[in-house]
């Protein structure tokens, strides 16, 4: 994570004095690596810091995403990550699934796409089959209670695969969507032809068997596309028309200045921003600046007009 780099806590810590309300929004802590007390400790080297610019008066808002979800239940481990949060002096609370930042802002995750997106992830494929298993088709979905019957049980079970091993360190970093596209694009013809090959045979066989609709095309512009259009769909399904709809999750953020508008923008007229992701992916580009996936982004919403995307790490 970027955040053991103690310049890269800095700056962000530095950023987030400048808040009335700091909104952290989902997979602060990564619970699906290894046990519940290594997570807790990593977190206490750095949430303390995170906070330390906010005082009294100001406010920390924890949001739950997918690899944090079970620590709505635990009890003893909220309320210590509660304590770290609270050491800057700002008032705490925690929301879920999501929250209004203002009348015309939603702030969600993002992790109900994973029962939209075409996207092969490991998650897209669990929510299918729990869907199928529980005959819940997606047209039949009309709320939070739904997505839950569909994801809570996955997560569930790959916090307790967790809790009886330690992380491996030397694995790369993101989630297996990100690990796949990474290995793809990192890969040499003819290995990549063999790895493309074999995904999208792989695919065309999940489609056929039920867990579709799902596509073997892990292009940059696909997996953008993909997530864009699974997030939407989540909004409808809740029922929500905000102005302005924040969300992470997939680790791309944006949108950046070279991408098409457009594709940010819902078919009920939400305009998206992804915050993007704190985590070094390990995809390689001739540019580091290029790279959408780069960790350092943040969203700042100010009391009126449109939410502003920023990269704190510009350059770093």
């Amino acid at each position: 994570m970027r955040l053991d780099d103690p310049r890269a806590l800095a700056v962000l810590a530095g950023a987030a004095s400048g808040a009335d309300r700091l909104v952290l929004l989902g997979d602060v802590i990564e619970l699906r690596e290894g046990p519940l007390q290594d997570a807790l400790a990593a977190a206490s080297r750095v949430l303390p810091q995170l906070v330390t610019g906010l005082g009294h008066g100001r406010e920390v808002v924890y949001v739950f995403g997918n690899h944090d979800h079970q620590l709505q239940l635990h009890p003893a481990a909220l309320e210590r990550v509660e304590g770290l949060l609270r050491q800057g002096g700002a008032a705490v609370s925690f929301a879920y699934p999501g929250l209004w930042l203002r009348e015309d802002v939603y702030a969600h995750h993002g992790h109900y796409l994973d029962r939209h997106t075409t996207t092969p992830a490991f998650e897209r494929l669990a929510a299918g089959a729990m869907a199928r298993f529980i005959k819940l088709p997606l047209a039949e979905m009309s709320g939070p209670e739904d997505y839950e019957r569909v994801l809570a049980p996955v997560y569930a079970w790959m916090f307790a695969m967790a809790q009886h091993g330690p992380r491996d360190a030397g694995g790369p970093e993101g989630g297996g969507q990100v690990r796949l596209l990474a290995r793809l694009r990192n890969a040499r013809w003819p290995q990549s032809l063999v790895l493309e090959t074999g995904v999208r045979g792989l695919v065309a066989a999940l489609s056929r068997a039920g867990l579709g609709p799902l596509t073997g095309d892990l292009s940059d512009a696909r997996l953008r596309r993909a997530s864009l259009i699974a997030y939407g769909q989540v909004l409808a399904v809740l029922g929500l028309a905000p102005r302005y709809a924040l969300f992470g999750h997939s680790h791309r953020a944006g949108p950046l200045p070279h991408d098409l508008p457009s594709e940010w923008v819902t078919p009920a007229g939400a305009a998206l921003l992804n915050t993007g992701c704190w985590v070094n992916e390990h995809f390689a580009y001739e540019h580091a600046g290029e790279n959408p996936y780069r960790p350092g982004y943040a969203v700042w919403v100010d009391d009126d007009g449109p939410p502003r995307l920023v990269n704190l790490l510009a350059g770093g």
